[in-house]
């Protein structure tokens, strides 16, 4: 099996309630909870990271996307944020991002620049089937 990462993502989390270190290949990126639920608000919080991978993802696609068909754009601003809604099957999480590209009128290339965004791979990944596959560390004894 061939993971999509040289090294994996790693965290650990010690006694400072909720604050978390997130190891990726080039350093340490710190987490944290609000400080309403009991954090000190350091670093982002999990559903903050989600939408930051959304975010950085639509883009640099969008920005690869306009780079390779020459389109000289000053700035690409995208938010996205995510409520919990219920409909016919329940409660689902729906996440909504908004993109602004100032100075583009052309319908038909904002048609095409929603279609490129629809297609990074973090929408995907998050439109699709994700299976999680946890276990323990073997050479951990569990007593």
């Amino acid at each position: 099996m061939k993971y999509l990462l040289e090294s994996p993502v790693a965290g650990t989390i010690g006694l400072e309630k909720y604050k978390t270190e997130i190891r990726w290949r080039n350093g340490i990126l710190i987490t944290d909870e609000p400080e309403k639920i009991g954090g000190r608000d350091i670093g982002p919080d999990p559903y903050t990271l989600l939408l930051a991978s959304l975010v950085s993802c639509t883009l640099a696609t969008l920005k690869m996307y306009t780079d390779h068909k020459g389109l000289l754009l000053p700035e690409l601003v995208v938010e996205a944020n995510m409520i919990h809604k219920l409909d016919q099957n329940g409660a689902a999480m729906h996440i909504y991002r908004r993109i602004v590209i100032p100075g583009i009128e052309d319908p038909a290339l904002l048609e095409r620049l929603l279609r490129v965004a629809e297609n990074c791979p973090i929408s995907k990944i998050l439109k699709g089937t994700i299976n999680i596959v946890t276990e323990f560390d073997p050479s951990i004894g569990l007593s």
